[in-house]
């Protein structure tokens, strides 16, 4: 295949555009924000991202280039087909879910990230713990949509994969090191109205292309690209559609969003129109798809064996632009996915680095570190996971492997965790760590065909492949999910009965679980002023001290509001004041 000099001057213009648009927003961000408010500013946007932008980055950070690449493949490959196109449907159920159920909460507390309500009510072990799946989730599916890039630009213009995917992650890594999240987002916009334009102007072309059938025709053959799902399959597509509906919700770079709204109503409205928008951008790919299978591959320039045949169905978007549509056309379109890459990689690079700095760095180590600091560790690390993600890319041979597995990971044990946190009461450090281990020995033991890892569990209508690796069709990841749900608060409940009933005595509380409930991990306002047993000349001291706990750091005006106006408060304090006097 020649070098097509078009297609790399359009590449170019693609990612200068994005790139200006990037630096003018961190330009935007450091002008507007003061050096007190630059770490919030960074992390989620100052909390005054708008609807518009708002909707937009939100979209754009499912609309990535594995949902788009990913949801054409399936669409194309025979015996698949739209049936097992899970991704459009189930991310928006679960844009929906998260913006009925956990955006509200969320927001209103005044959390920065994910993992603040886990390290408030189970302590910094617990969420350096739960910093491990979510790193890997995020870390890993940056290295996978770097990797589809590469192979997707070296299709179209025939220049070396390691340099496309070195340049992307670079431009990626710059706007985001410089600005943050306005970056982001504003990229975002321009990212995902590339991606709109650039793949429903292809759509006309490609299906009007002489070797290509009428999709409507196709569309009732017997291998249909509507697919169907065979009842021994049933259980399997539904453990997967969970996984995307339940799973999407406990991801970093969703919550970074909520959490960037300037009120949880807000939070809400972002939510839903993510979710539509999601829907509405997942069209041009299910009809290149199923262009890609109504074409009678033998009279384009492609000629046979066909994409299936070659191994190269995962590449049925780029190959569909290049073969059937015209040059001109075919470059604009590279230019949206590669722009659709880069709208899902950024986010994932910033939700890593915000978590480390935040969670692991500052409420773990350095509690009393300046935002100067916070905001210099961030960019360390934002640089450091770009580098790594580039990197696995370039030399990992099963990065898809290893995100599928990472991804399990987020929906068996973060999503129920997660679930307790904020719904479930009297749930400790015990039950979480009990829950955490069960979810994750169940995941593993159920085996992995991507990173060819065989099951040790083998549960009923498991079957071998032609790689004699065993395939399961039973919902295991739902019942790992469900297991790590129920045993943290089995375990909480036991707990809490075994040392409040003289079981065990309280020097076994060792993780200041459940006895020591007044400890510095755990301590927090609520708690001080609710406890009958502590008088006012006992609470003066405390205020000093209470910067260097752990709950301090969190945005404690909006988390506390509720907890100050509250009757059984204003009852407690009333009390204390009568006794004291």
């Amino acid at each position: 295949m020649p070098f097509h000099v078009e297609g790399l001057v359009a590449i170019i213009v693609f990612y200068l555009a994005i790139l200006f648009v990037g630096i003018w927003a961190a330009w935007k961000t450091k002008n507007s924000a003061s050096d007190g408010d630059r770490r919030e500013a960074i992390i989620v946007g100052g909390r005054d991202i708008g609807l518009l932008v708002g909707g937009f980055t939100m979209t754009a950070t499912w609309v990535g280039g594995g949902y788009i690449n990913g949801t054409a493949e399936a669409v194309y490959v025979p015996g698949y087909g739209l049936a097992w196109a899970q991704a459009p449907i189930g991310y928006s159920l679960s844009l929906v879910l998260g913006g009925l159920f956990f955006a509200k909460p969320m927001r209103s507390k005044g959390y920065v990230t994910m993992l603040d309500p886990f390290q408030q009510l189970y302590g910094k072990r617990m969420g350096g713990l739960l910093f491990i799946p979510a790193l890997m989730g995020e870390m890993f599916w940056a290295a996978a949509i770097f990797s589809a890039l590469g192979a997707t630009i070296s299709v179209i213009i025939d220049i070396d994969v390691n340099i496309s995917v070195i340049v992307s992650a670079l431009i990626a890594i710059m706007y985001t090191l410089v600005g943050g999240l306005y970056s982001v987002a504003y990229t975002d916009v321009v990212q995902l109205f590339c991606i709109f334009l650039g793949l429903w102007i292809s759509v006309p072309f490609a299906m009007s292309h002489p070797a290509v059938k009428n999709i409507g025709f196709t569309a009732g053959q017997k291998e249909s690209w509507l697919g169907s799902i065979e009842s021994l399959d049933v259980y399997s597509w539904l453990d997967n559609f969970f996984l995307l509906m339940l799973g999407g919700i406990p991801w970093q770079a969703y919550f970074q969003r909520v959490l960037s709204s300037s009120s949880a109503t807000y939070a809400q409205v972002l939510s839903f129109l993510a979710a539509f928008g999601c829907l509405v951008m997942a069209l041009p790919a299910i009809l290149i798809g199923a262009i890609g299978a109504s074409t009678d591959w033998n009279k384009t320039m492609y000629g046979l064996p066909d994409p299936t045949e070659r191994q190269e169905a995962d590449m049925i978007l780029p190959i569909v632009l290049q073969y059937l549509c015209p040059v001109y056309i075919s470059f604009f379109g590279l230019g949206a996915v590669s722009a659709a890459v880069m709208s899902s990689a950024d986010s994932s690079i910033l939700s890593a680095s915000s978590m480390f700095a935040r969670n692991i760095y500052q409420l773990s180590f350095r509690q009393n570190a300046s935002d100067r600091e916070i905001i210099w560790v961030m960019r360390i690390t934002i640089f450091v996971f770009g580098a790594s993600a580039t990197a696995m890319a370039l030399l990992a041979k099963s990065v898809y492997g290893l995100w599928y597995l990472s991804s399990d990971l987020v929906y068996i044990i973060i999503f129920p965790q997660l679930l307790c946190v904020l719904f479930i009461k009297g749930t400790n450090t015990y039950g979480a760590i009990a829950g955490y281990l069960f979810g994750l020995l169940l995941r593993i033991t159920g085996g992995e065909p991507y990173l060819y890892l065989q099951p040790l569990i083998f549960y009923p209508g498991y079957y071998a492949d032609k790689n004699h690796i065993y395939i399961q069709r039973f919902p295991f990841k739902t019942l790992a999910m469900l297991t790590s749900f129920f045993t943290n608060i089995a375990v909480s409940y036991l707990a809490k009965y075994l040392f409040e009933s003289g079981s065990l005595p309280p020097k076994l509380d060792f993780l200041d679980a459940v006895v020591a409930r007044y400890s510095q991990e755990n301590m927090d306002k609520a708690t001080l002023v609710k406890s009958d047993n502590i008088i006012l000349n006992e609470l003066a001291p405390v205020k000093p001290r209470h910067s260097l706990t752990l709950n301090s750091t969190f945005t404690n005006k909006e988390a506390f509001s509720d907890i100050d106006s509250s009757p059984e408060l204003s009852s407690a304090e009333d009390n204390l004041v009568t006794n004291t006097k």
